[in-house]
């Protein structure tokens, strides 16, 4: 429900603030005193698009405000709170902001949102019907929604499942789609993984083969060098004698300095300490020269070793360059390749598995579709009779709306009934409203066939009809009584005051049979500069009533016989509503 509403710098309104209530408010006022900026004002809050022409010249910004009171555990709080809003005692403040050049912000409870957020949040819970705007009641989707809301659960029961089935139906298809319409490229970058995976397997290289392998190449092609090297150490170290070699080697040498040392080393326990390491060194020198001698020894050269390590570092280097890598990255793309090549081996088992599920599926669809479609044309005729009846209390005496269900043959689509048809997520079922003006007239669509104000008055009749269906809503009303008077006049207000009973119904009317029916009368007066201020909207009481009433009725306010028959339309409206609560 909306608590209130403020509007600033929109048109004429400079600042103003309407104090909402429960029930039918009216609002009245001379032409021109603003009173369709209120509805502007609802329009851009509900995400409609901004019109900036209506910002204010003087004050260069618009601004649309308005605290909307909703059930601490209705889905609405749910959303808000999933967008991280702040709440205030079960209270959404959603405001919209238009400024002179050309920008516009919306904000919904504490956080800025794109306008489609504050549509979304307020799609259910104010509905602005007015001439000036596109009405819902023009899309298909609103029509089709109207006919399921009467329908009530023989739709909304399969309806709800059909959802389901057809969100995964989609997704079935999406991957069927995506398997088939890239099987070329999956077969070529199979063949692509199995020619690489085959020439690894071919070469079979180990980790870390290619680095071994290097190290080995180096000793076999450097062999005699490194023979050499070791036996010129070697001797350097230890002198052979049986070789002609008379030259001590640092073993003799450190061996000769070590005895020295030794034979003194009881005289001072320092020269001791120096005899011990000279040990060591002739230890570890002579360790050392057997060592060369038996790296000499183990050196060989081998050309037919030698000829196939190259050939094998040829091998592997040739593999790893095509990968650009060395051999272990070709291993780890080895292991990399051969998991793809499962999952695209394993695509034509999934693709079945789809193709049998999309299947089961599309029949489940189908027979869901069905019952829809039986549901809705088993409604249709209840309806437009329903409607119909409403329309002749609404100066449309002879009018008859007919909700005509269709499907459209598409040879791609759902097979229902022996026909292939269209279908979405809402069914297969294209749901028209038609208007028979009168008796021989032909049935025309309501967007085509209906006056602004003839499809304000279907709106309210559907309204009235489906009432039952979501109370607690906004509605809002714009010139839903243009072109009546009299009777029908009272009843469009007898309707509205129905309407009241569930949901909270904001009228602007210019008709004092519609504004006798109010709840809470508002009326919007100019200041003398031509805007409208806070004090410009004003809340009537009973005395006042009759004022506002005789204004409307004579443009007189202190004629006797208009303050008369205002009375009498207070009493006569004031009976019927009284009429409406008796059980």
């Amino acid at each position: 429900m909306l608590e209130e509403i403020r509007i600033r710098g929109l048109g004429v309104i400079d600042d103003a603030v309407l104090d909402l209530a429960p029930g039918l408010t009216v609002v009245t006022g001379e032409t021109g005193a603003g009173k369709t900026m209120i509805v502007q004002g609802l329009g851009l809050l509900t995400g409609g698009r901004a019109d900036y022409a209506l910002v204010s010249s003087r004050l260069g910004r618009a601004s649309v405000e308005a605290r909307l009171v909703v059930p601490p555990d209705s889905a609405l709080v749910k959303r808000v709170r999933e967008l991280d809003g702040e709440l205030d005692d079960d209270v959404i403040i959603v405001g919209r902001t238009l400024t002179a050049e050309g920008r516009s912000r919306a904000q919904l409870a504490g956080r800025s949102v794109p306008a489609s957020v504050l549509a979304e949040i307020t799609e259910n819970a104010i509905a602005v019907h007015g001439q000036s705007e596109a009405q819902r009641l023009r899309r298909p989707s609103t029509q089709r929604d109207a006919l399921d809301r009467f329908a009530g659960p023989a739709v909304a029961e399969p309806l709800a499942r059909y959802g389901r089935v057809h969100a995964r139906l989609a997704k079935v298809r999406a991957q069927l789609t995506e398997i088939t319409g890239r099987a070329r490229e999956r077969a070529q970058e199979a063949e692509l993984l199995r020619l690489g995976l085959d020439e690894v397997e071919r070469v079979a290289p180990q980790p870390g083969e290619d680095v071994a392998l290097g190290a080995e190449l180096s000793r076999l092609e450097h062999a005699e060098t490194l023979v050499q090297a070791a036996r010129s150490a070697h001797g350097a170290l230890v002198s052979d004698p049986a070789a002609g070699d008379d030259v001590p080697g640092a073993v003799d040498l450190v061996g000769a300095a070590r005895r020295v040392v030794a034979g003194d080393a009881s005289l001072d326990p320092a020269l001791g300490e120096l005899a011990n390491r000279l040990t060591e060194v002739a230890t570890l020198l002579a360790d050392v020269a057997a060592d060369l001698a038996s790296y000499g020894a183990g050196v060989e050269s081998d050309p037919a070793r030698l000829a196939h390590a190259q050939a094998r570092k040829a091998e592997l280097t040739a593999l790893a360059r095509a990968h650009g890598t060395d051999v272990d990255g070709v291993l780890a793309w080895a292991d990399t390749a051969g998991r793809r090549l499962l999952e695209l081996d394993g695509d034509g088992d999934q693709s079945g598995a789809l193709a049998a599920e999309r299947d089961e599926l599309t029949a489940e669809l189908a027979a869901l579709a069905e019952r829809i479609s039986v549901a809705r044309s088993a409604a249709a005729e209840r309806f437009g009779a329903a409607v119909a009846a409403e329309l002749a209390g609404l100066a449309m005496p002879r009018a008859r709306v007919e909700a005509v269900v269709a499907q459209r043959d598409d040879p791609t689509g759902l097979p229902v009934r022996g026909r292939t048809v269209a279908f979405g997520p809402s069914g297969i079922d294209d749901v028209e409203l038609r208007l028979v003006p009168h008796p021989g007239a032909p049935a025309r669509p309501v967007e085509k066939g209906a006056s602004g104000g003839e499809l304000s008055r279907v709106m309210l009749a559907i309204e009235v009809v489906l009432a039952a269906a979501d109370a607690g809503a906004t509605m809002v009303f714009d010139e839903v009584d243009a072109g009546v008077g009299g009777r029908a006049a009272v009843e469009i207000g007898r309707r509205l005051a129905r309407l009241a009973r569930t949901h909270q119904v904001l009228c602007i009317t210019h008709l004092p049979q519609v504004a006798a029916f109010a709840d809470r009368h508002l009326v919007v007066h100019k200041a003398d500069d031509g805007s409208v201020t806070r004090s410009g909207v004003v809340a009537l009481d009973g005395s006042e009533r009759v004022r506002e009433l005789s204004r409307m009725l004579a443009g007189q306010e202190e004629s006797t016989l208009a303050r008369g028959h205002a009375e009498e339309l207070l009493a006569a409206a004031a009976a019927d509503k009284a009429e409406l609560t008796r059980p």
